[in-house]
C-alpha cells in the first residue's frame, strides 16, 4: 500500500498529507486553542487571539480584509454555503432566483442545484466543450437572464484540470446583480485568488487538516445565510470553530504559496511528459482536458478496454495511489459526470496529480510501470464471456445485434470493438446495453475511433428497459 508521504502518492487533487509547518502550528495551538473564542474567560480569550491570528495570515495571502474570511466545516460545506447563501441573498422581492452553473461543478455545486430546483428555482447548466472548459460569451449569456440571482464557475476543474475564464465573467457580472461563486480550491495551490465577491477552497489541497474551508465574501456582497446559524464566524457557520486546525491551516497556506511559482514550473514539466508519453508507451490512451490552459500538476488520460477500479489497484500494487474518474466501482453505476460533460469515455480513467515531493525519478518509475498494469489489468476485462451476438429478427434492428444487458463498462464498448472487424465497411450493428455509462463510453468510442453512431433509441420489446445504439463501421 502506499504510504501517505510516499512519493508515489499521485492523488494531491484529492488532498494532502499534512504539512510539516501544518503539525507544528497544529501541536503548537492545540494547548491554548482548544476553547471556544466567543467566551470571554481567559482560555476562551487565548482561543480568539489564535483565531484572529490566523484569519489575518490567511486574508493577508488571499488579498482579502479579515472580516471578509470565515471558517468553514469544511470545504465542501462552504461551496454549499457560498451558493445557497449567494442565492438567498441575490433573490427578488418576487421571488425569482435563479441559479446558473456549468456542467463540470463540483458534485457539492450540483446537489446545491438540486436542492434549489426541488424548492421551485430555477436552474441552468451550460455545457462545456472536449476539453471541459464552457465559454464565456454562453456562460454570461446565461447568467444575465432576467430572473438570474447566482452563478457559480469553478476557477479549475479537479478531474481533468482546465481552467475557466473567470476573469472575463466576473468582469462581465459586475453591476450586474448577479452574484458569481467560484470554486477556487485547486487555484489557490498554484495561482492567486479570483475577482470574484465570493469564493471557496479546501485546507486539505495545501497540505492542511481536513475540516477547514475558506468562505470568503468580499464587502457589499449581497449574501445570507441560507440555513439556520448562531454568532460563529460573524453568523455564517454554526458552532465552534477548531482553532488549532484552523491555525495549522493557515500556516500550511502561507508555506504551500512561498515558491508556488516555482513548485508550479516544475510540475507543470512533468505532466508535460506524461501527456506526451503516456499515448506513446500505452496503446488505445488519450490524454483529456486542456493542453495549456490548465493546473500546472494535474493530467487525466483514459485507456481503451479496461476498468478504471481494476487499473487503479493495479497501480497501487507498484505503490502508486492514483485517482479515477471511471464509473466502474463497486458501490456506484454512474458515471462521472464531469467526462460525460465533455463527452469522454467514462471508463478507463486514470487522474494523476502530483506534489512538491515527486521528482523526475518518480515520473520514470510511473511511466515504467504504467504500459503493463494497463495490459494486465486489460487482461482481466478479456477474459469475460463476450457477449451474444445475432442477426436481428423480426421487430429488432437491421443489422447484426449485440446484446450486452447486464455488462458494465468498459464491456459494452469492448464487446463493439470485438464485433465491429466482423461487418464490412459501411455496415450497421446494434449494442443493446442497459449500463447508464454506455450512452456515453458508446458515443466517446466511436468519435475516438472514427466510426458513426447513428442513433439511440429504447431497445426493442422484451428488453427489459435497455437502449439500443447503432452504429456504422466507417474505416
Amino acid at each position: 500500500m502506499v504510504s501517505q508521504t510516499s512519493s508515489g502518492y499521485f492523488d494531491a487533487a484529492a488532498g494532502l498529507p499534512l504539512h510539516p509547518v501544518a503539525i507544528e502550528a497544529w501541536q503548537a495551538a492545540v494547548a491554548d486553542g482548544w476553547a471556544d473564542p466567543a467566551r470571554v474567560h481567559g482560555a476562551g480569550r487565548r482561543s480568539a487571539l489564535l483565531l484572529d491570528a490566523a484569519r489575518e495570515a490567511v486574508a493577508a495571502e488571499l488579498d482579502l480584509q479579515p472580516d471578509e474570511l470565515s471558517f468553514q466545516p469544511s470545504g465542501p460545506l462552504a461551496l454549499q454555503a457560498a451558493v445557497l447563501g449567494t442565492l438567498a441573498g441575490n433573490r427578488r422581492r418576487d421571488g425569482a432566483g435563479g441559479l446558473v452553473h456549468s456542467a463540470v461543478e463540483h458534485s457539492t455545486v450540483l446537489r446545491a442545484a438540486t436542492w434549489h430546483a426541488e424548492r421551485g428555482g430555477q436552474v441552468h447548466q451550460v455545457e462545456v466543450d472536449e476539453t471541459g472548459q464552457v465559454a464565456a460569451a454562453a456562460f454570461l449569456a446565461a447568467a444575465t437572464t432576467t430572473g438570474t440571482a447566482a452563478a457559480v464557475l469553478q476557477a479549475a476543474n479537479h478531474e481533468v484540470g482546465t481552467r475557466q475564464p473567470v476573469a472575463e465573467v466576473a468582469a462581465g457580472l459586475a453591476g450586474s446583480g448577479v452574484g458569481l461563486v467560484v470554486d477556487a480550491g485547486h487555484e489557490l495551490v498554484f495561482g492567486e485568488p479570483p475577482s470574484a465577491p465570493v469564493f471557496t477552497a479546501d485546507a486539505r489541497l495545501w497540505g492542511g487538516p481536513a475540516g477547514v474551508g475558506l468562505l470568503a465574501i468580499r464587502r457589499g456582497t449581497r449574501w445570507r445565510a441560507p440555513m439556520p446559524v448562531d454568532e460563529a464566524e460573524s453568523g455564517r457557520a454554526l458552532g465552534a470553530p477548531n482553532v488549532p486546525a484552523i491555525v495549522a491551516a493557515a500556516a500550511s497556506l502561507r508555506a504551500s504559496r512561498q515558491d508556488r511559482q516555482q513548485q508550479a514550473g516544475r510540475l507543470s514539466g512533468l505532466i508535460d511528459q506524461l501527456r506526451r508519453r503516456v499515448p506513446e508507451l500505452v496503446p488505445d490512451a488519450v490524454v483529456l482536458g486542456a493542453a495549456a490552459d490548465r493546473l500546472p500538476h494535474l493530467v487525466t488520460f483514459c485507456c481503451l478496454y479496461v476498468d478504471g477500479l481494476s487499473l487503479l489497484t493495479e497501480l497501487d500494487r507498484h505503490d502508486f495511489a492514483v485517482s479515477s474518474g471511471s464509473s466502474c466501482t463497486s458501490d456506484t453505476l454512474t458515471p462521472s459526470h464531469v467526462l460525460v460533460a465533455m463527452g469522454a469515455l467514462t471508463g478507463g480513467n486514470v487522474r494523476v496529480s502530483l506534489h512538491r515531493g515527486v521528482d523526475q525519478a518518480d515520473i520514470d518509475r510511473f511511466l515504467a510501470v504504467l504500459p503493463a498494469a494497463v495490459a494486465r489489468a486489460r487482461e482481466g476485462v478479456t477474459i469475460n464471456a463476450p457477449a451474444a451476438r445475432h442477426r436481428g429478427g423480426p421487430g429488432e434492428p437491421a443489422g447484426q445485434l449485440i446484446d450486452s444487458r447486464g455488462r458494465r463498462c468498459p464491456l459494452p464498448v469492448l464487446d463493439l470493438a470485438r464485433a465491429l472487424p466482423d461487418v464490412p465497411v459501411g455496415a450497421e450493428l446494434t449494442v443493446l446495453a442497459d449500463d447508464p455509462a454506455a450512452a456515453s463510453d458508446l458515443a466517446a468510442w466511436c468519435r475516438m475511433t472514427g466510426q458513426q453512431l447513428i442513433s439511440t433509441g429504447p431497445g426493442p420489446a422484451g428488453s427489459d428497459g435497455a437502449r439500443a445504439y447503432r452504429v456504422r463501421r466507417l474505416r
